[in-house]
């Protein structure tokens, strides 16, 4: 599936979601990732973000669907990181 996960973790955990998002999809912008990732990983990746996040303070929103294709997606300004493959 497709996801789009966006976070707002206090100051003291920021560092390591953002870490921890990197091992399983794209950084396209500041608290923000995209990519490919299936149920089970996603799983995997908020039960070890439920480890360090304090629930009262902290938020994940994961959007999900079955591709990419299947959003539009428009940048304006600058891309932070492109994450098309060329063949």
């Amino acid at each position: 599936m497709y996801v789009v996960l966006v976070y707002d973790f206090g100051e003291k955990r920021v560092v390591k979601m953002l870490k921890l998002c990197r091992k399983y999809l794209n950084w396209i912008q500041n608290s923000v990732f995209e990519g490919e990732i299936s149920e089970v990983r996603l799983k995997e990746l908020v039960s070890l973000a439920k480890n360090f996040m304090e629930e009262d303070e902290d938020s994940i929103i994961i959007f999900k669907g079955h591709q990419q294709n299947w959003i539009d997606k428009e940048i304006v300004g600058r891309e932070r990181s492109n994450i098309d493959i060329f063949l």
